[in-house]
């Protein structure tokens, strides 16, 4: 590709000093991420890569350092604890600040494994910060496999890309976790076509659409600094919101709200019939039982994961959750299926006073009671 001017990256740290900055590529695809990882080394040839990849059947990682000249350092890392924000802060963060200090690196593009949730990773990573900055966060699909990627029932283990044997999420899961919290959305492939539709309707208008690999240059990552707080936000559920797109392939939107919360036992009932098929579910709801805990709706790939995860302040919650899909009979049965699980009228009329010391129908999805939220 044509030779394009260095940017400026040589922002100053705290004490005044030279601080390098490192932006975060996630993916599902190892072919997408180490395509645009190669891309941006050819394009800034001052920096490199610090690429993980998990080992099969083994709580060790493999660690690679990359260059536009070729790998510089492969070796595998045993960790004491293999979560995402552990491996981190046990390898990555020292790797990180032995990079920032070596004359000839001008910048870091940071690969965590495939399955890594890029929020932890960063959160992880926001407090250590010596040396080295986040400037960006990307996450890079393929327009051509978005739909399965993101709304198939495909599993991480069935990819091979679980990071542990407990790990039982869908790939959309994953995938959507990345999109949601990444400023830097690059999509390969027919931007006009079902998968660009898709991805649309899913990423908040403050983030950047890079269309194709090549058209993404260090300058344009490399340059800023991450908001983390912004990009956390767009996870957050509490904050859900449809942000519209194309509907020429059918694709939709169903933004679903109300004051009433979810009646316990219709909402085991009809919790199938909201989560179920080709959709991406986001959002929040409440339960009469347990008026003090904001509960979080996360559904992908035919798999849903709610939990009472935040209490509540003086005023009742609400119950809002926004879902995408792309067959229009999903669309109804969705709609039907909410306000089936929602309180009636004149159940909520009658107040919350009928549900005290009633039988938790919910704590083994929501926990006990006593430690919700």
């Amino acid at each position: 590709m044509p030779q394009q001017s260095q940017p400026d990256r040589a922002h100053p740290a705290a004490d005044g000093g030279r601080s390098v900055p490192v932006a975060v590529i996630s993916a599902v695809d190892p072919v997408l991420r180490d395509a645009l990882i190669a891309s941006l080394l050819l394009d800034a040839q001052d920096a490199v890569a610090l690429r993980y990849e998990l080992v099969a059947e083994s709580a060790a990682l493999r660690r690679l350092i990359v260059s536009s000249r070729g790998v510089l350092e492969d070796e595998l890392v045993d960790l004491d604890h293999p979560c995402h924000s552990c491996a981190m802060r046990e390898d990555a963060v020292p790797t990180l600040e032995r990079l920032a200090r070596t004359p000839g690196i001008a910048a870091i593009l940071l690969a965590p494994p495939l399955s890594a949730e890029p929020a932890t990773v960063c959160g992880a990573l926001r407090a250590q910060e010596d040396g080295w900055h986040l400037a960006d966060a990307a996450v890079v699909l393929d327009a051509e496999t978005a739909i399965h990627d993101l709304l198939g029932d495909d599993t991480l283990a069935e990819r091979g890309l679980q990071w542990l044997a407990e790990d039982h999420r869908a790939v959309g899961e994953a995938l959507a976790a990345q999109l949601e919290y990444a400023p830097t959305v690059v999509l390969e492939g027919d931007g006009a076509g079902a998968g660009a539709a898709l991805i649309e309707h899913l990423r908040a208008p403050e983030q950047q659409l890079i269309e194709g690999i090549y058209a993404l240059d260090a300058r344009m990552l490399l340059s800023g600094r991450l908001d983390h707080m912004l990009a956390l936000r767009r996870r957050d559920v509490r904050y859900v919101e449809p942000y519209g797109g194309p509907t020429g392939h059918g694709t939709w939107t169903l933004d679903l709200i109300s004051e009433r919360p979810f009646h316990p036992d219709r909402l085991l009932e009809q919790i199938e019939a909201i989560g179920a098929g080709h959709l991406r579910g986001r959002g929040r709801f409440w339960v009469p039982d347990r008026p003090d805990s904001i509960c979080q709706w996360d559904g992908a790939g035919g798999q849903v994961a709610v939990g009472a995860v935040w209490r509540t302040r003086d005023d009742l919650p609400t119950t809002r959750l926004v879902v995408t899909g792309i067959h229009p009979e999903d669309r109804e049965r969705v709609r039907t299926a909410f306000g089936r699980a929602l309180l009636t009228e004149e159940e909520w009329a009658d107040g919350l006073a009928p549900w005290l010391g009633c039988e938790d129908r919910l704590a083994p999805w929501l926990g006990e009671r006593e430690s919700a939220a």
